[in-house]
């Protein structure tokens, strides 16, 4: 039985979030600050974790910030519940490593479908593309994904884990056109729930990381309307 943490300082909202998850037969655990937050997942070792960003203590951005810099918590799937006019707050929280995120007010049965869709074990699927293992060498980039660290120009570059796999995939695919749709399924692991914008931050603190201006991109390369490529050869 999957554990789901949930953490808000409003008691209506974790009585609501956890009734409807326990009657989905999850097992929920609750906290009402960040410094709790971050003691249950230590303690709890939850599954996932839906996590308010306004919290007393240490607000939702630290609490994320917090758990991805432990490479214990790098894969914990993390859904930021965001109220309506913290649009800035939930483009941070992305950029943090959070998975996904919901507004408030949210129904019930959307954050259910969220939850279930993060929690869904991935089958494997003969068209899906290669998350290839080893060295991966394009351009002058190459990532180790065995010990987890990437070159550009022969100079490490740090990386939070969704944007690693990001990249990994791109680069194990030089040249392929990836929707925005088949980049959140292969790494975010669902299929039209949340935000594109979410493969959209992350793309832009890839290009950051990696020196890549959009205008001129060496690396990775917007096809207008479809999605994203990792370029096979660098401009002239």
């Amino acid at each position: 039985m999957p554990k789901i943490l949930v953490v808000d300082d409003e008691i209506h909202i974790l009585e609501l979030v956890r009734f409807n998850l326990e009657k989905e037969g999850y097992q929920v655990v609750v906290a009402t600050d960040g410094l709790a937050a971050v003691q249950q997942v230590l303690s709890e070792r939850p599954d996932l974790l839906v996590l308010d960003i306004m919290l007393p203590k240490m607000d939702g951005l630290e609490v994320c910030r917090t758990l991805r810099s432990n490479p214990q918590f790098g894969d914990l799937p993390i859904i930021m519940l965001t109220a309506k006019g913290e649009e800035r707050d939930t483009v941070m929280g992305l950029e943090m490593g959070a998975d996904d995120y919901i507004k408030k007010p949210f129904s019930p049965r959307e954050l259910v479908a969220r939850v279930k869709a993060r929690l869904r074990t991935k089958t494997a699927r003969g068209d899906r593309p290669s998350l290839a293992s080893g060295i991966l060498s394009v351009q002058d980039v190459v990532v180790d994904t065995e010990r987890f660290e990437v070159l550009v120009d022969g100079q490490r570059r740090e990386f939070t884990p969704k944007e690693f796999e990001l990249l990994r995939l791109l680069m194990a695919n030089p040249g392929r056109v990836f929707t925005r749709d088949v980049l959140l399924e292969n790494i975010w692991g669902y299929e039209f729930l949340g935000d594109t914008r979410t493969v959209d931050v992350h793309i832009r603190h890839l290009r950051q990381k990696l020196g890549d201006d959009p205008a001129f991109p060496r690396y990775i390369e917007t096809i207008r309307g479809i999605g994203y490529r990792f370029k096979e050869q660098a401009n002239v």
